[in-house]
């Protein structure tokens, strides 16, 4: 499992080898089973996570139970509730797995020392951080003030493998449609009006 983190680091060309060996040293195998929790809303988050295999999501719940859900991540990317693990305070939002996953995972402490030690990982670290702030600036510029169709459309041709592998009610969720609206839609684009 530790591969997919060594292929992945070597492709930042940011480490040396004795680094990258240094690096996944720290990071220590974690499977997490379909619909269990990675963090929870309202616990302090202290650990971040690389994705081997599997998927989750990212939501919050309102006062009223219902979801919004924010992100998905899958394969190679990194996760954690990046405001609560900075800030050592509770966290906003949960992260579910939404799939059987593989998980590479590294606490706040040890991520800590591994900054020390390997200074490249601040590039790392800040890089994980643009693209978590492009996803953001993406899910508000194409996700809000946008008819359903037109959501859908961002969807399926920027993220198509959201559309494969997440359920349709966290789907209109991560939309903020209803999963009838989404139905609708899809059926829409698959037989339009002649």
């Amino acid at each position: 499992m530790k591969q997919k983190l060594h292929e992945y680091l070597f492709k930042l060309n940011l480490l040396n080898a004795n680094e990258i060996e240094h690096s996944l040293s720290l990071f220590e195998e974690f499977k997490l089973k379909k619909d269990h929790y990675f963090i929870v809303e309202q616990e302090i988050c202290d650990k971040v996570a690389f994705i081997a295999s599997g998927g989750l999501r990212a939501f919050s719940t309102n006062p009223d139970g219902n979801e919004n859900i924010t992100c998905f991540k899958f394969e190679n990317q990194f996760v954690t509730s990046y405001e609560s693990l900075a800030l050592q305070q509770p966290s906003k939002k949960n992260m579910q797995a939404i799939e059987n996953c593989h998980l590479l995972v590294i606490d706040f402490n040890k991520l800590n020392q591994l900054t020390e030690a390997v200074p490249s990982w601040k590039f790392i670290s800040n890089l994980i951080m643009e693209q978590e702030f492009m996803s953001k600036e993406d899910y508000l510029l194409n996700l809000n003030n946008k008819s359903a169709k037109e959501k859908y459309l961002h969807v399926i041709t920027q993220s198509p493998e959201i559309v494969k592998r997440v359920q349709t009610s966290h789907l209109a969720s991560y939309l903020g449609i209803t999963p009838r609206t989404l139905t609708r839609v899809k059926r829409e684009i698959l037989q339009p009006a002649l």
